[in-house]
């Protein structure tokens, strides 16, 4: 059986844009594969180095969030990132493999620095060690359980690009070691937020959470961009530019053929349509808010989830550095 990594930061608790651009694909591969997820606290401290509170509360926020999308702790091992040393120590090893200046030609972390710079001002001087090392860790995440398969957005392709240069970087000094992962694309790669922008964003705030109440996602429905150009309720309209329409496709919505159609013919107001959505969005996040409050009520089990997703991940991760360190010849005195 091959092996999956995957996994999330826990910076805050997951949204459809999560859902539909990777835990909706996870819940069906869990059985099919070895599948490992990561809770990458360590990863979101690059980040958040000076609110280690808030990133140790969302652990179990996230954990939450798996379990309630449908992650069967019986098929998958999730686990907290700082605790499986031996990524920390691989990722040591990796850093001699690649150079600054390849880090910083990474896509994905020159547009994550412009961000920052838009976002907060950052001249740059600041980008921390961390912040630029972050694919060589996630390198060494999906080494340390010899992944063979990632399960990545497209924003995310370069970061695993880079894990394939450094194994196979590894591999042709110290002999064969570590699977060449591969990316498996998500069928909906980048899930669009309310506001029309490209990505769904707990940083743009224009997400629906997994565990958002119905009066919350109501608001957040009613607040979705439209077509511009759609005055009165009368006007016809092109859907292809409305987020509620992009949403009713989304989730399914078995209308969805009547909804474009009375939408161009100005059949359909945007007050009627949102609510319809809402509706439905709500209708749909029904089971996954079911199981998240069976969990929320058993925090025994989730620990005892965790702990033992770790515990199964640090035996695999123990073999593996056992092999890293008998080929770079550090297995000293054994």
């Amino acid at each position: 059986m091959k092996t999956i990594l995957t996994g999330d930061r826990p910076t805050g608790r997951l949204h459809l844009g999560h859902y539909f651009g990777s835990l909706e694909n996870r819940v069906k591969m869990q059985y099919d594969y070895d599948t490992y997820i990561l809770i990458a606290d360590v990863q979101a401290l690059t980040d958040n180095f000076n609110n280690p509170k808030k990133v140790r509360d969302n652990v179990r926020e996230v954990a939450l969030d798996y379990l309630a999308a449908g992650i069967d702790p019986k098929q998958s091992h999730i686990y907290i990132q700082s605790l499986i040393p031996e990524t920390a120590e691989l990722t040591v090893y990796f850093s001699n493999l690649v150079s600054v200046s390849r880090l910083f030609r990474n896509p994905t972390t020159k547009f994550e620095v412009a961000q920052k710079k838009e976002l907060f001002g950052n001249d740059g001087e600041s980008i921390t060690y961390g912040f630029l090392g972050y694919p060589v860790s996630q390198a060494a995440d999906i080494a340390c359980v010899n992944a063979n398969i990632v399960p990545v957005g497209e924003d995310q392709l370069p970061h695993l690009e880079q894990a394939r240069e450094i194994v196979r970087k590894f591999n042709k000094i110290y002999g064969d070691t570590f699977n060449e992962p591969e990316a498996v694309l998500s069928k909906n790669p980048r899930i669009k937020g309310l506001d029309g922008n490209e990505k769904m964003s707990k940083s743009l705030n224009n997400c629906i959470y997994l565990s958002d109440d119905e009066e919350t996602i109501t608001k957040k429905v009613m607040d979705a961009k439209t077509d511009p150009n759609k005055l009165r309720k009368d006007d016809p309209a092109n859907p292809d530019i409305c987020m509620v329409y992009y949403y009713h496709q989304l989730i399914k919505n078995p209308n969805i053929e009547d909804v474009c159609s009375e939408c161009k013919k100005g059949e359909r107001g945007c007050v009627f349509c949102k609510k319809e959505l809402a509706r439905n969005i709500i209708e749909f996040l029904k089971p996954i808010q079911e199981r998240r409050k069976y969990y929320e009520d058993r925090p025994d089990e989730v620990d005892r989830i965790l702990k033992e997703g770790t515990e199964a991940t640090k035996k695999k991760a123990e073999e593996v550095m056992k092999r890293v360190r008998e080929n770079m010849k550090l297995d000293y005195f054994e």
